[in-house]
């Protein structure tokens, strides 16, 4: 096992600065300072030692941001089901605070141990878990637990879903999970361990422990 998990969420996108709820394939496309990001997102990929593969959600905005990641490395960038955001449900394209409330308590509560919890018309963390891992768990046979292969695999995905699935996975505390936003084209990244486990070895910008600590900051679990 010499490679890591580098889960990135994509760049900015319209509906990010409109503080608008998109969850719904395709989703809204990048903004130009969101492809700016994606490009200097490639670049710092590209000076890592190795990387493996890369891989993007259907989502629009992941597709481009893996697309700036694929020019600067060489890497073909792959794109495989389930690893799209958290659905919205019936508070998609939603801007308004109590939507944006709503939400944040639903995410919270998954932090909390309620995986079953879900805003109205939208999925659970279990809905999320059971269609995300399994992706995660074929990359890894693939390649990180082959020993004739090295090398990181990048996904790029989305917040309130890379979140979710790299607490559960690496038990990091749900209270730093819950609190700690990624910025786009931030990553957690996951280091595989013996007998199938994860740990995480950072979170955006911290590295662990990880116990209280809060990234200050408004908090913005979508995209």
């Amino acid at each position: 096992m010499s490679g890591k998990l580098i889960l990135v969420r994509h760049g900015q996108t319209e509906a990010n600065v409109e503080r608008r709820l998109d969850t719904r394939l395709p989703g809204a496309p990048l903004t130009p300072d969101g492809q700016a990001q994606a490009d200097a997102l490639g670049a710092r990929l590209a000076a890592r030692a190795s990387l493996a593969a890369l891989v993007n959600s259907e989502a629009l905005r992941a597709r481009q941001t893996a697309n700036a990641v694929e020019r600067a490395t060489g890497l073909t960038a792959q794109t495989r089901e389930g690893l799209h955001e958290a659905q919205a449900g019936e508070l998609e394209d939603r801007r308004d605070d109590e939507s944006h409330a709503l939400f944040m308590k639903t995410f919270h509560l998954w932090h909390a141990g309620e995986l079953g919890a879900r805003v109205p018309g939208g999925e659970s963390a279990h809905d999320i878990l059971d269609r995300y891992v399994p992706v995660v768990d074929a990359l890894r046979a693939e390649y990180l637990d082959d020993p004739n292969r090295s090398g990181d695999v990048v996904l790029v995905s989305h917040g309130a879903a890379i979140r979710l699935v790299a607490a559960q996975l690496a038990d990091v505390p749900g209270l730093f999970a819950a609190n700690n936003h990624l910025a786009n084209t931030e990553s957690v990244e996951l280091v595989p361990t013996p007998g199938g486990g994860w740990e995480c070895v950072r979170w955006g910008t911290i590295e662990p422990p990880f116990e209280h600590r809060v990234i200050p900051g408004a908090d913005d679990p979508m995209g």
